[in-house]
């Protein structure tokens, strides 16, 4: 079979009706395309690609510190992390990149963009930005430094004595991030861990915030696949005696290493998931470094969560379009496998973790979608900052939203008094994160968003909740375990 591939790449090279780039046709084709005729998680990295796959798991890079995305075919800064370098040297969110070290970024993607701005350490880059307000470009020499990229990107006390702690990733540093993000938070009543939108990661990193919530020596997760035999990952240290009521949240883009998580936390009966069906990767990948700064990520293992559960869904027949994007008709019931959790309750395998709590996700109309299209809240906040300059106590009144309306208009948004009677929470709300980040920076702007959420609204309310289950479960362990002693 091998002397036949490459038997057919000859005649294509030979015949094809256009010069064949030997590194797209077998990096982009034919390397992927029998990967993903195995399933969908095993991938082959070029170089490119494989080096940002390390620069994600260890956390870390080198650069100046800034997110950049496309609006209005510029590349424009999103937001600078505070503290670092580009922070310190006075770069603002909106700003319009034009140039690097000289290089006109015109025609350039934000990829090439960010590229530019990355190199070693202690090496300085020139950056040169429009801003709203100032008549001519502004140039920054910014001296490039490691910056950390935080898989716990917000964590703070939402409540007195209750914590919210967003978790975007597993990489090298998560781990240790949330169990820093603990001890910050002091002596908490209640948690809500926020694994939504989290793709996954390292399973190790995984099994470690596991680790902080359950008992010593109980199971996380178990994998075995053909080449490997069955592992098991118990919680080594355990919680450490804290029991506070916890409410995980979770939806479709919760994956991987993060249902590892929620599985175990759920099949314990330590806390309650709640939000949505999660994504269902129940396939473990080793990633295998090759020649020419390439990788592989091959599928070798499945795991299954405590009580036993397989939450992959199934992938035979469905294309890669419709297995990640496309699961509209998908619900637990039929054909998935029945486990219970420890104190008795019914758990489902074979398509994600199920909530114990179902909540969906609001759907945005066509006037939230449109504000959110014409970038709207972002590029008032922008403008908005310049003039006023908020303080921390800043609260959208009467008065910004009428400056709000007034930017629709200057901008030709269309809207009515009814959408933003409808919307007012979500439009003040969003309006007051992007002030926010723009005045104070992401970390504050983002945690007006939590505060709004509606999810982590109803998360609180179901912090009870979730110490009824956990104390439930402990008696009725408790009883079975008297029973067991008894019967002996």
């Amino acid at each position: 079979s091998l002397k036949q591939f490459t038997q057919v790449y000859e005649v294509v090279e030979e015949n094809y009706a256009e010069p064949v780039n030997p590194d797209k046709a077998i990096y982009n084709g034919a390397i992927p395309g029998m990967l993903h005729a195995l399933d969908p998680h095993s991938n082959f990295f070029d170089p490119k690609s494989y080096s940002l796959l390390r620069e994600e798991q260890r956390g870390k890079y080198y650069g100046v510190g800034m997110t950049v995305g496309p609006r209005n075919n510029k590349v424009i800064v999103i937001a600078p992390f505070v503290g670092t370098p580009a922070y310190r040297a006075g770069i603002h969110p909106g700003d319009i990149i034009i140039a690097v070290d000289g290089k006109p970024t015109d025609n350039m993607s934000t990829g090439d963009v960010a590229d530019l701005l990355k190199g070693p350490k202690g090496t300085t880059v020139r950056i040169t930005v429009l801003r709203e307000g100032s008549d001519k470009p502004l140039n920054f020499n910014v001296v490039r430094d490691e910056i950390p990229r935080y898989s716990v990107d917000l964590h703070f006390l939402i409540r007195p004595g209750i914590g919210y702690m967003h978790v975007s990733g597993f990489q090298e540093t998560t781990d240790h991030e949330v169990a820093q993000a603990l001890d910050e938070m002091g002596d908490l009543k209640g948690l809500i861990l926020d694994l939504r939108q989290n793709p996954g990661g390292l399973l190790s990193e995984g099994v470690g915030v596991a680790d902080k919530f359950l008992h010593k020596g109980q199971l996380i997760v178990s994998h075995h696949g053909r080449s490997s035999p069955e592992k098991r990952y118990v919680a080594a240290h355990g919680n450490g005696g804290k029991e506070f009521p916890l409410v995980v949240l979770v939806n479709r883009g919760t994956a991987s290493a993060a249902e590892i998580v929620a599985g175990a936390i759920q099949d314990h009966d330590r806390g309650l998931v709640v939000g949505e069906t999660t994504f269902g990767k129940g396939l473990v990948q080793t990633v295998y470094p090759l020649s020419e700064n390439t990788g592989l990520a091959l599928t070798t293992a499945k795991y299954y969560t405590p009580s036993g559960r397989l939450i992959q869904r199934d992938y035979t027949g469905v294309s890669l379009y419709d297995y990640y994007y496309n699961r509209e008709s998908e619900e637990n019931g039929g054909n998935h496998e029945v486990k219970l959790t420890d104190s008795g309750r019914t758990v489902y395998g074979g398509g994600g973790v199920s909530p114990d709590v179902k909540i969906a996700t609001q759907k945005t109309n066509h006037f939230q979608d449109s504000l959110l299209q014409h970038y709207a809240f972002f590029n008032f906040a922008k403008h908005y900052t310049v003039t006023h300059h908020p303080t921390k106590n800043f609260e959208v009144d009467e008065s910004v939203m009428q400056d709000f309306r007034k930017f629709l208009d200057q901008e030709k948004i269309p809207y009515t008094e009814a959408d933003l009677l409808e919307k007012n929470d979500w439009v003040r709300s969003n309006i007051k994160s992007e002030i926010f980040i723009d005045a104070f920076g992401q970390e504050e702007g983002l945690k007006v968003r939590a505060e709004s959420d509606q999810q982590v609204t109803k998360a609180l309310e179901l912090l009870p909740q979730a110490r009824a289950l956990a104390e439930n479960a402990k008696k009725i362990i408790a009883d079975r375990n008297a029973a067991h002693i008894v019967n002996r």
